[in-house]
């Protein structure tokens, strides 16, 4: 049995929490959270303790933290378990600075401990299911990918001026998507973006809708679309063409009931937002962890991926904000 903190007793902080109560190797030792109510609130419902950051990396009975809690606090975090030993699961992004996050990087190789980046969509069935039919072979070699990833309504505006920026925020999911289902590399990226939903968002420095190209070094094609409005809900599907044919992997919506009738025929709307839609998926992803950790087998997002998200979410935002395509070092 695994003694486990999780940092963070806010949205996704809850997720992470419920899901390690639920794993049968893992126990959930202690909660942290600037917000004492919202930890103590937390840990009661799962019958655990509130801690400090302190008493958690001085405790040598905690084999791993789940870091959930605000991005600013994610590296500080990270090297502090490494230093004390413990496994760490962390939250994207690993930093917004791409010189600290790979900082953090090299003291948890040093460290040598086992560490793994939340990059739930890896771990969605739908997704996973595409990524193993495209390896068996089933539409040939890839030759493009087609990414839509629509939330349907802007976070708050102040959340948004911490948040570095759209790319790091929103598309660095979508970057990781690219590497994963290509398995490949980039070597150019080009940005668009705009401001449409709310002239706020353009007064803190940022962008709601986006359109990036890719090229790979084995000259592939990914196309990236993004917004933070859709007004029919959460929006997540990608499509690859191969030499063979194409796999799209579609939204999930809260049933498969289609109504016919003599006006009209119609279907549920997609999942509301990210929580609804990748339920199943960071149950799985926290699973894979555990499973690692009682196995010694690799984890499937590692830091080094996170890193390689980060520099291309960077690279994008500077195309955006110098309107040119950029060369990416592979």
């Amino acid at each position: 049995m695994i003694e486990v903190a999780v940092f963070g007793a806010g949205r996704i902080g809850k997720i992470h929490a419920g899901n390690v109560a639920r794993h049968p190797q893992a126990h959930l030792r202690y909660v942290v959270d600037v917000n004492e109510a919202a930890a103590r609130e937390l840990a009661d419902l799962h019958g655990a303790e509130v801690a400090s950051v302190d008493q958690v990396m001085n405790d040598k009975s905690i084999g791993a933290v789940v870091i959930g809690s605000s991005t600013d606090t994610h590296a500080d975090l990270m090297q502090r378990a490494a230093a004390a030993g413990k496994a760490i699961f962390c939250e994207k992004p690993v930093d917004l600075d791409l010189e600290r996050a790979r900082a953090c990087a090299a003291a948890v190789e040093k460290a040598g401990v086992v560490c793994m980046i939340g990059f739930q969509r890896r771990f969605d069935p739908t997704f996973s299911a595409l990524k193993s039919r495209l390896v068996a072979g089933e539409v040939g070699t890839p030759e493009v990918l087609i990414v839509t990833s629509r939330d349907p309504g802007a976070p708050p505006v102040s959340y948004i001026k911490s948040s570095g920026g759209i790319f790091k925020d929103m598309l660095i999911h979508d970057f990781d998507i690219f590497r994963w289902i290509l398995d490949d590399e980039a070597v150019s990226i080009h940005a668009a973006g705009s401001c449409l939903s709310d002239p706020a968002i353009a007064e803190a420095g940022d962008i709601d809708t986006t359109a990036v190209t890719i090229r790979t070094r084995s000259g592939r094609i990914c196309q990236i679309n993004t917004s933070r409005r859709a007004a029919y809900g959460y929006d997540q599907r990608f499509e690859v063409l191969g030499s063979g044919g194409m796999l799209q992997a579609g939204h999930v919506k809260p049933t498969e009931v289609i109504a016919f009738t003599g006006k009209a025929i119609s279907t549920d709307l997609p999942e509301h937002f990210f929580l609804q839609r990748y339920r199943e998926a960071y149950a799985l992803e926290i699973a894979h962890f555990f499973d690692a950790l009682t196995d010694g087998s690799p984890v499937r997002t590692t830091i080094a991926d996170g890193i390689k998200a980060l520099e291309l979410a960077e690279l994008a935002a500077r195309s955006w904000r110098e309107g040119r395509a950029l060369e990416c070092s592979v």
